[in-house]
């Protein structure tokens, strides 16, 4: 019924509702942006009951590709199951079936939580000229080939949603692979600022193009964090897939003949020039040995300081939000008539 996690999305909905409310007042005619920032669906997979029972009979709580085998699994994969500690645990048919359940209650969870915050926009007649962009992070694996959480560049993990509503933009969907690199050009593009403005950014590109039907380049992907001894990079064109690392034989997927990536092209001759090609791309873009002593390197001054920061007298770094409590709701020093026509919306009807 309720979790550390639901607590913090049930407190970010509730702030960005009453953050929206109180821009609908239009006390600043200035144009504004507001991030939202939520962390379900997400693991520890519980969830609360309303939710649950919404995909009690739901037809996908296994996966289509079972459990390979640790000894099946390509190398990378193997040291996932390795940082997760998998030789403890005995994952059984019901445990993958009620995870699966409880991160798409989860999904149902999120729904109700930003339909809350597109019911305030609407009602207060903000919700036309909004630009509402919902992105996420990373996807789960979700018992897939045995895999659990992100850490891959497989599709359950790499593969996250990009929804854009946008005045001047026709509903529709578009199949092309982007990147979340590419949101503040996106943003920037339909807010009309310029990037110039911003930073100097040298990838990413606005997709209001894409979203009209152009094409976008090829998108690059970068994992350096848990279970990755070396850099992992890969590139997603059309239906490729394209993956490197100095300790892994590379890996190429054409992922509109085996879209649960089955079948590794690196070695077929058959496609020995798309493979050139993709290798030409990864090298004009990156240099593995350079990419991994950089990691290095920043993680080194990064512990120096993470120590450093542990002597003494120790305050943790996060932003405290002012709560002015004297001046949000009635009080003896306000004229209530002030506070309920400022506070009111519509405001003057």
């Amino acid at each position: 019924e309720i979790s550390n996690q639901m607590e913090y999305d049930d407190e970010v909905a509730y702030h960005a509702t009453r953050k929206v409310y109180d821009l609908g007042r239009r006390k600043d005619d200035r144009p504004w942006c507001l991030t939202v920032s939520f962390t379900h669906p997400h693991d520890p997979y519980v969830a609360r009951r309303k939710y649950w029972d919404l995909s009690e009979d739901c037809e996908h709580l296994l996966p289509e590709v079972g459990d390979l085998g640790y000894e099946n699994q390509d190398k990378h994969s193997k040291r996932i199951f390795d940082a997760n500690d998998w030789r403890s645990f005995d994952i059984t048919e019901q445990d993958i079936r009620r995870s699966r359940q409880a991160y798409f209650a989860n999904i149902s969870y999120l729904d109700d939580k930003i339909g809350e915050i597109l019911e305030a926009l609407e009602g207060t007649r903000q919700d036309q000229d909004t630009i509402i962009l919902f992105v996420s992070d990373h996807g789960d694996m979700l018992g897939e080939r045995g895999l659990w959480f992100k850490m891959s560049f497989f599709e359950g993990s790499s593969r996250v949603p990009m929804m854009i509503s946008a005045p001047g933009l026709e509903p529709g969907l578009c199949e092309m692979p982007v990147s979340n690199i590419d949101v503040c050009p996106t943003v920037c593009d339909l807010a009309g600022v310029s990037m110039d403005e911003v930073m100097p950014w040298t990838a990413g590109e606005t997709l209001v193009p894409v979203a009209k039907g152009a094409p976008r380049g090829p998108v690059a992907i970068e994992y350096a964090a848990e279970a990755s001894y070396a850099p992992l990079v890969a590139l997603r064109e059309g239906d490729w897939k394209y993956t490197r690392c100095s300790l892994d034989p590379e890996q190429l997927f054409d992922l509109a003949n085996d879209p649960h990536e089955l079948t590794n092209l690196a070695e077929d001759p058959a496609h020995a020039e798309t493979l050139a090609r993709f290798r030409a791309m990864a090298d004009a873009r990156w240099d593995l040995e350079r990419f991994d002593a950089e990691v290095r390197k920043s993680q080194a001054k990064r512990w120096v300081v993470y120590e450093s920061l542990r002597n003494g007298a120790y305050y943790p770094w996060d932003y405290q939000p002012l709560q002015k409590a004297s001046d949000r709701y009635m009080r003896n020093h306000m004229d209530l008539n002030v506070v309920e026509e400022n506070a009111r919306y519509p405001r003057g009807e």
